[in-house]
């Protein structure tokens, strides 16, 4: 049903795994962010960064086992662009904790990145 919606709209298939993962992490996410209302800060921490990765540490290493089992290849479907930008978030990230102090505006670099990583997705 996902795959048919992102068809008619002319979008490329990378889209379709975005919208999944947005579906899956959602739940979590939304409590983290009643959590960060509420100035629960290590909660909200905890559960939007232990879902993240409980999802990609449970997800990947499934698919390819599920891969091997059947002969299926997989491929994680990362170009150059999106690579180029998983190195800048996580460098982002590096300064920030390597530091020991984060600050608003590394987060919003991160957000930008994250922003740009969806519109070359979408508009490639």
């Amino acid at each position: 049903m996902i795959e048919r919606f992102v068809m008619e709209l002319g979008a490329p298939n990378s889209l379709v795994g975005i919208i999944v993962a947005f579906v899956i992490l959602l739940p979590e996410g939304l409590a983290a962010l009643r959590a960060a209302r509420k100035n629960r800060l290590q909660t909200s921490l905890n559960l939007a960064l232990g879902s993240a990765l409980a999802s990609i540490g449970l997800t990947i290493p499934a698919v390819a086992i599920v891969s091997i089992t059947t002969g299926f290849s997989v491929t994680l479907g990362i170009d150059i662009k999106s690579t180029v930008l998983l190195l800048l978030s996580l460098f982002t990230v590096m300064l920030s904790f390597g530091t020991g102090r984060t600050t608003i505006l590394q987060g919003v670099v991160l957000l930008v990145l994250f922003a740009v990583y969806l519109f070359t997705t979408i508009v490639p």
